[in-house]
């Protein structure tokens, strides 16, 4: 009989190839929306982008500088071709190389995502466990109520009663948290490039030292600077519990209703008659086959905490892709959209590759397939 497992590893090999493949002409068909959308908007983006400066005779080199007066296509083409090469061009609002200026704000908003994700699927599955055991009680209710609150909130209030509370009413306690920015005032670090002693870096070589700099939590694990470890994760605090808010009711809510499916199924009732044990039942047998639909929603849900909270990122005043993302589609700065859209779709399909690889981890039966 022929060994399965590596006739197993055969096929995921073959699977994530095959997705991985599927991911060029999706990012393909996001760049030309993204390309057409942002040239479809009214007004006249000469004159938008270049403000109390614009002219007509400005206003026709700038066309002939940047390659508006070309056909569509042809300027579809030769963006295709810079960003097969690692190139993003340059912001034509600052004239700043795009990628410095996604290796600056991404940094900010993989750790948001990271933290409100990290709140919310902690904490969501936890009460969604709790109340699926306790089916109809007073815990289930108050928890399902909370669910249904914190969905109802918007991010914004919730982010300004957060800081009013933490910050003002719980000041000179323990429990106060700073409302804004990033770090305190006046914190510096050198960029990572001069501790580690690199020159002469380019391409993407340079945008993930850059990257791994602007990262202030790993920035400063490096440094062995545990005091803005410290501080970086407090200020995280409250904007990682205003925009996981959301994602938290909503996993909760879904780990109960599938929860509850599972426990109802035969086999769940066979491995009690055999006298094992109510945790035993519960983690081994019924939320592992349970986690399938709480997987699926925490990945969209990542998707979608990556492509920018503007709002909690404008309320606590962090330098993240949301706010940048706005200022940029208001000054016509087609180069930093459609760099950041790229980015953001490309963490989002890898997002959803890694899902579908837990599929096969978590159900036997699609693993067999």
């Amino acid at each position: 009989m022929a060994p399965i497992r590596p006739k197993y590893e055969i096929k995921m090999l073959q699977f994530i190839i095959r997705r991985v493949l599927l991911l060029v002409p999706v990012l393909i068909g996001i760049l030309l929306v993204t390309f057409a959308m942002t040239r479809m908007i009214p007004g006249d983006a000469c004159a938008v982008m270049l403000g109390e400066k614009y002219t007509p005779e400005k206003c026709a080199a700038f066309r002939r500088q940047y390659g508006l007066n070309d056909n569509i296509a042809i300027q579809f083409g030769r963006y295709l071709a810079t960003v097969a090469q690692g190139d993003f061009g340059v912001s034509i609002r600052n004239g700043r190389p795009v990628t410095t200026i996604l290796s600056e704000r991404l940094p900010m908003t993989f750790e948001l995502t990271i933290g409100a994700m990290l709140f919310a699927s902690l904490v969501g599955i936890f009460l969604g466990i709790v109340s699926a055991v306790r089916h109809n009680s007073r815990v289930d209710v108050a928890t399902m109520v909370g669910a249904n609150v914190g969905v109802s909130m918007p991010v914004f209030w919730l982010g300004l009663m957060l800081a009013y509370l933490f910050a003002i009413l719980l000041k000179g306690t323990p429990f106060w948290l700073p409302p804004s920015s990033r770090l305190t005032a006046g914190t510096s670090m050198p960029p990572l490039d001069q501790v580690w002693q690199l020159q002469n870096l380019t391409g993407f070589s340079q945008f993930l030292v850059n990257f791994l700099s602007n990262s202030v939590i790993f920035h400063s694990l490096v440094l062995g600077k545990w005091d803005i470890t410290l501080d970086a994760l407090k200020h995280l605090i409250l904007p990682s519990l205003a925009v996981g808010t959301i994602p938290l009711a909503i996993i909760a809510r879904l780990t109960r209703s599938s929860l509850l499916e599972v426990l109802g199924q035969e086999y769940v009732r066979t491995a009690r008659a055999k006298g094992l044990r109510e945790r035993v039942v519960l983690m081994r047998h019924a939320m592992r086959n349970a986690l399938i639909p709480i997987v699926t929603v925490v990945g969209l849900q990542v998707g979608s905490l990556l492509s920018g909270a503007v709002l909690t990122e404008t309320v606590f005043a962090l330098p993240g892709v949301g706010t940048q993302l706005v200022d940029s589609i208001f000054a016509r700065d087609y180069p930093v959209v459609q760099g950041f859209v790229v980015v953001v779709a490309l963490v989002f399909a890898s997002v959803n590759i890694i899902v579908d690889l837990s599929y096969t981890f978590l159900d036997p039966r699609i693993r067999a397939q």
